[in-house]
């Protein structure tokens, strides 16, 4: 009798689980201290993902040994596309046998997913639209540019265009709440992909015509006048136009110059009309969906690249940052706006989307050596939901990022970089998730060819981190280091890097030398530390004569991460004269 009462409690704890995740909330954003976290079942959680080509989900029988390698590879979250096509090949007939099957080998294999639907637009153009809407241009109008032309790209103008839409994507999410909503696998939406007219810098099309010389509508110049923080750029568009509370969008936004010879000329009136219609239009199928199941919803953005000289190079009316605001404006059921980033800038690229109470998610990005430094700042710096890299299904492109990479893996595809990154933040998250709550948590990335130190002031220490010098050879630096930042204390601290050393040196009165009291490699298990070894002696002397260190209000010693793969270790300060 004794040995079945184990038995019978594990069967109640099991049930009692089974019942408080059919009557959890559904995974949601929440503002928890310092910082907006995505809460999946009651617990904070952090997106460690990776994103499928396109067209990978559309197959099982190409999937079924991607998904294990996935796990195998350390994801917790996979971004999987949801073809609009597919979904509802005859209008009014829906098939979500796709989807369900996804969400049965994320299940099978403890993973969570993101649904991307690929709608009216993937990378601007409607190219996952049915064929009963490509067919029938008259029924479901197409963006035209200068000339008349039409081109791939349903118009946001149309009202039968974002109908049909609409309808799919509602149905869509009445069925993810029905397959999935006691489950909760699928933790966010992607809705649409890097949306925006290229060609040109606006939909030239008769409606799109007419409401141009149309009024700015009254609920857009209402969130302008009451907007105390617009951002540069359009706060200076609107000021140079006369600050106007009402007119035609080149009356409250100015006219576009006379173009140089040779040269485009300024479009910035014609991003700001598309940004408002792709963000109404997109807001409509957002409020459909949530009242279905309301999954936190993103867009991804395209983003401006070096070679661009206007809006129609890059998607005119996405969501780039200079027109954050239009769209926070026009899609208040969009809960955030996510950058697609692979050019090296990343720094400067995730500052630009985190402003303004956008939280930041970056759904697409490299997945190599460097994309885990992407990681980690992104997410000690920013607080971000997480990451994904692009097109995991290969695993060559985590070796280097190339368009048409289709390099061979050979061994465990647990020993690429990503893998290994991944593997140390899914240990650290509940310490980083608590952290980015507490604001006592920070990154920092540096590169040989950039910056190749950084001071962050945390607690009562400034932590200076510098690129790892060579002991033959200081002067030799490795391409790339990084590092996350966790203040335990004022004077204890937890950091996770890669090709970095660190020093400490106090911020607050006092003795003006900081030294390690003591210094520990080890790991988190179930969120508690677990000391490894406790450092000391040649590992934790650094490149540099004592009396330079003293100069600088730093003792001789500090941390020394290598670069083989990131690890983690926590050191108390003390200090002295």
């Amino acid at each position: 009798m004794k040995k079945t009462i184990p038995v019978l409690a594990a069967a109640l704890a099991a049930l009692a689980s089974s019942l408080g995740a059919q009557t959890a909330a559904p995974p949601h954003l929440e503002r928890r201290g310092a910082a907006t976290q995505l809460i999946v079942d009651g617990r904070p959680f952090l997106v460690l993902g990776g994103e499928l080509a396109n067209t990978a989900s559309s197959s099982p029988e190409y999937m079924a040994p991607v998904w294990p390698r996935l796990a195998r590879m350390n994801l917790n979250t996979v971004l999987v596309g949801v073809s609009w096509a597919l979904t509802e090949p005859v209008e009014g007939s829906y098939d979500f046998s796709l989807v369900d099957q996804a969400l049965e080998s994320a299940r099978a294999n403890h993973l969570h997913v993101i649904p991307i639907w690929f709608g009216s637009w993937k990378n601007g153009i409607s190219s996952f639209v049915p064929e009963w809407v490509k067919v029938n241009e008259r029924r479901f109008p197409r963006v035209q540019i200068r000339g008349g032309k039409s081109i791939e790209v349903l118009s946001t103008l149309s009202d039968a265009n974002c109908a049909a839409d609409l309808r799919a994507y509602a149905a869509f999410l009445r069925h993810l709440r029905a397959a999935d909503g006691a489950q909760h696998t699928a933790v966010m939406i992607q809705l649409e992909n890097e949306v925006g007219i290229l060609g040109d810098s606006r939909d030239r099309s008769p409606a799109a015509e007419a409401a141009y010389a149309g009024p700015v509508p009254a609920e857009l110049m209402a969130s302008l006048e009451g907007n105390p923080h617009l951002r540069v750029a359009l706060h200076d568009r609107w000021e140079a136009a006369g600050r106007k509370s009402a007119g035609s969008w080149e009356q409250v936004f100015g006219a576009a110059a006379p173009s140089a010879p040779g040269q485009p000329p300024p479009l910035a009136t014609d991003e700001i009309f598309m940004a408002w219609h792709y963000a109404r239009y997109m807001d409509r199928l957002a409020a459909a969906g949530k009242a279905e199941y309301p999954l936190p919803v993103f867009t991804n953005t395209w983003i401006i690249q070096p070679e661009d000289k206007g809006p129609g190079d890059y998607p005119s009316g996405g969501p780039e940052p200079h027109v954050l605001d239009i769209w926070r404006a026009g899609a208040p059921h969009i809960d955030l706006n996510a950058p697609d980033i692979y050019l090296p800038n990343f720094t400067e690229w995730v500052a630009h989307f985190n402003l303004n109470g956008n939280t930041l998610f970056v759904p697409e990005s490299r997945g190599d050596a460097a994309g885990v430094a992407n990681a980690f700042y992104a997410i000690g710096r920013h607080r971000a939901l997480g990451y994904s890299p692009f097109g995991i299904d290969n695993p060559g492109r985590l070796l280097v990022l190339r368009p048409d990479a289709n390099q061979a893996v050979s061994g465990d595809v647990a020993n690429l970089p990503l893998p290994q990154g991944y593997a140390l933040l899914r240990e650290m998250a509940p310490a980083i998730l608590d952290a980015q709550s507490r604001d006592a948590i920070s990154a920092v990335s540096l590169t040989a060819a950039g910056r190749q130190s950084e001071v962050v002031a945390l607690g009562d220490f400034n932590v200076n981190v510098d690129l790892r010098r060579n002991l033959r050879n200081p002067s030799q630096v490795p391409a790339f280091g990084y590092a996350l930042i966790i203040g335990i204390s004022p004077s204890e601290y937890v950091i996770a890097g890669s090709d970095v050393q660190v020093t400490f040196s106090p911020n607050t009165p006092g003795p003006p030398i900081a030294g390690l009291a003591r210094v520990e490699s080890g790991r988190f298990v179930d969120g508690r530390w677990v000391p490894l070894r406790v450092l000391n002696g040649d590992d934790i002397l650094l490149d540099y004569h004592l009396d330079r260190a003293a100069a600088a209000n730093q003792s001789g010693s500090g941390l020394k991460f290598m670069g083989d793969a990131p690890t983690v270790q926590r050191v108390k300060l003390y200090r002295y004269r």
